[in-house]
């Protein structure tokens, strides 16, 4: 087994984009959403890049993440990445890819009751914000 902590950031955002996008898939079916092009426009509310960033500010704000999970987070959105996204400025897109590492480690690392406890807080911001 590897030791997954030593993953570079990127690497732990690109499982971790993975993850969260099939967590997001999961909750919307769930919700009984069926047609695909409803679907990916009701995932990006979720999934975006504007919106992982905002998530994690909440995240942050509030304090609902370890001293570990911030590490992982900033490790994520300290990552010098040679892509950007494309409705996105550097900051959000960096925060975006904190998030993605911040899941990315969560997964890995088989801390699948942590993972979970942050989708459903991630599901529920979302709805406030989006009220």
């Amino acid at each position: 087994m590897r030791d997954y902590k030593q993953l570079n950031g990127l690497a732990l955002a690109y499982v971790g984009d993975a993850i969260y996008e099939v967590y997001v898939r999961d909750y919307l079916v769930a919700q009984g959403q069926t047609r695909p092009n409803q679907l990916h426009r009701m995932a990006t509310h979720y999934v975006s890049a504007k919106a992982q960033a905002m998530l994690i500010q909440a995240m942050l704000d509030e304090a609902i993440l370890t001293e570990e999970e911030q590490d992982f987070y900033r490790r994520g959105r300290n990552s010098k990445s040679h892509t950007s996204a494309k409705n996105a400025d550097i900051t959000t897109y960096r925060m975006s890819t904190g998030f993605e590492a911040l899941m990315g480690y969560l997964h890995l690392t088989e801390q699948k009751e942590r993972l979970e406890e942050l989708f459903e807080w991630c599901i529920q911001k979302v709805a406030e914000v989006s009220k």
